[in-house]
């Protein structure tokens, strides 16, 4: 964790443009250029070198590493993925015979991980919905309790401190997958979770372009464990992409910004227009998260999910609109959409869409999409 500063008084925007950076040295980048390295130069006692093997450790990571340490307010690792990062945090902190407690609506694949490997590892599930009224009877006995708000993809919220505190009572530990929010807008281990983790490969990175994610915890000796877990199990972040998320974070506050305020606007669309069955985003006053999401985040995120009458009802959305792609994942700089019961593992409606706004302009988007449900209300 990264000592007091004169800068931890300074907003984020300003915050994020400098998070990680080495002190100024004449004639240098501000941002090192990434460090290719397989091995380092280095003689005699290990403990005299700080880099002494690529799987080890790696400047490029260091930097990032510091300025993410510095946004969570706890110490952070970077991992190859979202789900490396969470992969290190079941590896970590369950053993045989634990209760690990997560939401039966949150990401797939953390499921799949938790119903496979680590069932057959000895590790017991049980899975709750985010809303569920019941959620505190679930921890009795958990070692640890995942949670995902907003969810991913049905923009569920659920209340961080409250749930801390309930599984704290009971001597369970908890993490927040925090992907869509990210730490600028939702700060995990502020509101007491133990361990804070995302897929920097969406909005926090937000161009699209690298698969990295991060873990960050308040506990020293956690994040020394996730280290360990890091270097033997071998799922490392390539020193590119870590630069290339380092280089991002600099706009993330400008690109959220825009992503937020377009989310919002998209959503007051969709809730006026008949084709909309029904519309779900953490900033509408009407929605059933607002309360809870105004309370702990700073902004509603850039994902807003929508109900049309069918599959093909959906299929004329993708054909006429000129500025949504269609694409899995979210937090780009462009706007992308998805139906997603094209994933047969999601319980979806056939015309529900998720869509992660993008950086456009708002008018054009707004345009776009008017002219696309007019498309989609002749069928």
């Amino acid at each position: 964790m990264s000592n007091a500063n004169p800068e931890d008084s300074f907003r984020d925007a300003t915050r994020l443009v400098r998070a990680g950076l080495p002190p100024a040295a004449q004639g240098e980048a501000f941002l090192p250029g990434p460090v290719f390295a397989a091995m380092y130069q280095f003689s005699g006692n290990p403990e005299t070198s700080p880099f002494t093997y690529g799987r080890f450790h790696n400047p490029t990571w260091s930097h990032y590493e510091q300025a993410l340490s510095e946004l969570e307010g706890g110490h952070a690792l970077a991992f190859a993925s979202g789900m490396a990062a969470l992969a290190a945090v079941f590896g970590t902190a369950l053993r045989p015979g634990d209760v690990l407690v997560m939401p039966s609506d949150g990401y797939y694949t953390g499921r799949l991980l938790a119903r496979g490997h680590f069932a057959s590892a000895g590790i017991q599930t049980r899975e709750f919905a985010t809303t569920a009224p019941d959620t505190a009877a679930q921890l009795r006995g958990a070692k640890l309790l995942l949670l995902e708000t907003p969810t991913n993809p049905g923009l569920d919220v659920c209340d961080i401190a409250a749930l801390a505190r309930a599984a704290h009572e009971q001597g369970a530990l908890v993490a927040v997958d925090n992907t869509t929010a990210t730490v600028l807008d939702q700060r995990p281990l502020a509101l007491g979770a133990d361990y804070s983790l995302a897929a920097d490969t969406k909005a926090l990175s937000g161009h699209a372009d690298l698969m990295l994610g991060h873990v960050a915890c308040r506990d020293a000796e956690a994040a020394q464990k996730l280290r360990t877990w890091r270097t033997q199990m071998g799922s490392i972040p390539g020193p590119m992409e870590v630069w290339l998320a380092h280089r991002s974070l600099a706009s993330l506050d400008v690109r959220l910004e825009r992503m937020c305020s377009n989310a919002l606007a998209i959503a007051n669309l969709l809730a006026e227009r008949r084709e909309v069955l029904r519309v779900r985003y953490p900033g509408l006053p009407s929605d059933p998260a607002h309360a809870i999401a105004k309370r702990q985040m700073k902004r509603f995120g850039p994902v807003v999910s929508f109900e049309l009458a069918s599959q093909k009802h959906a299929e004329q959305f993708f054909a006429h609109s000129k500025l949504v792609s269609e694409a899995t994942s979210f937090g780009s700089v462009r706007t992308t959409a998805e139906r997603r019961a094209r994933w047969i593992n999601d319980p979806c409606p056939p015309g529900f869409i998720r869509l992660s706004a993008g950086c456009e302009d708002p008018s054009d988007l707004l345009s776009d999409l008017s002219q696309t449900l007019d498309a989609v209300s002749r069928l």
